[in-house]
């Protein structure tokens, strides 16, 4: 999946989306969100790419916002599944003695509780998707911002296909991420690497007939070694000073072209149920 597949703006909005799917969806929607008990149940990523490289990180499950409509209060619970690319975070760990990772992932369930098709006079409906949207962008936000993304910016709005047919609203989103840490040099000198790479954000929210699901990734926006070099003296090259630092594997990860972990971040987004 590229980016006239998740990331285009189609003209498409999020009321207007929700509009038209409202017929189709009626019978989807009646009795299903928000008629689960007890906890919520994790998301799934269906795709293999999930168990070739990246690993879990974190795991919640809370209450993501509690709002009255008219009598009635609708509640978000949520359950989350974080990942980082391993490659990434251990070679950074190894070449720059640094922690962290712009390599990340999310996905997550939203259950709103009573059923939306409970309200009364039917009113809410769009309201409660259109807050479980906010709700969505804004977490995202905050998980990128823990896992060291700074400055993140909505550059796109559109809508992609997800697993099972569904409709989702998609963003796209830039933002910065710092390296801190020191490499060798060829001289046998170390010296520290203070930069900013640029990240790139996808994030997608739908109903799948039962749940809201969330999913999302970031991913640098240039070769993790173009923005090291960019710390070195004079013409040494990041690569090559990674490469003398750490092993091929590690300097691999860090000079993967961002084209690559843009394909991966996409296609893991859409096989989540």
């Amino acid at each position: 999946m590229n980016d006239s597949s998740i990331g285009d703006a189609t003209g498409i909005g999020r009321r207007r989306l929700l509009a038209a799917g409202a017929s189709a969806a009626a019978v989807g929607l009646a009795g299903c969100l928000g008629g689960r008990d007890g906890p919520v149940p994790e998301p799934t990523v269906t795709s293999d790419r999930i168990d070739d490289g990246w690993r879990l990180l974190d795991e919640s499950e809370g209450t993501v916002f509690e709002r009255a409509y008219g009598p009635v209060t609708v509640r978000a619970l949520e359950h989350t599944l974080i990942y980082e690319d391993a490659s990434v975070a251990e070679a950074l760990a190894e070449a720059l003695d640094a922690s962290g990772s712009p390599v990340v992932f999310f996905a997550t369930r939203l259950d709103l509780r009573p059923a939306i098709d409970g309200l009364p006079g039917g009113v809410g409906r769009d309201r409660v998707m259109t807050a479980a949207e906010t709700a969505a962008v804004d977490a995202f936000r905050a998980r990128l911002r823990s896992a060291g993304t700074e400055n993140l910016q909505e550059v796109d709005e559109g809508v992609t296909t997800v697993t099972g047919g569904h409709t989702a609203t998609a963003w796209r989103f830039e933002g910065e991420f710092a390296l801190d840490g020191e490499v060798a040099l060829p001289d046998g000198s170390t010296t520290a690497v203070d930069e900013v790479t640029g990240v790139r954000a996808r994030l997608a929210v739908w109903h799948d007939g039962t749940d809201v699901l969330v999913a999302g990734g970031a991913f640098p926006s240039e070769p993790i070694t173009a923005a090291v070099g960019d710390s070195l003296p004079g013409s040494i090259d990041g690569e090559t000073v990674v490469e003398s630092t750490a092993d091929a594997e590690a300097a691999d990860a860090l000079a993967t072209d961002p084209a690559a972990f843009d394909e991966e971040v996409s296609a893991l987004i859409v096989s989540v149920t």
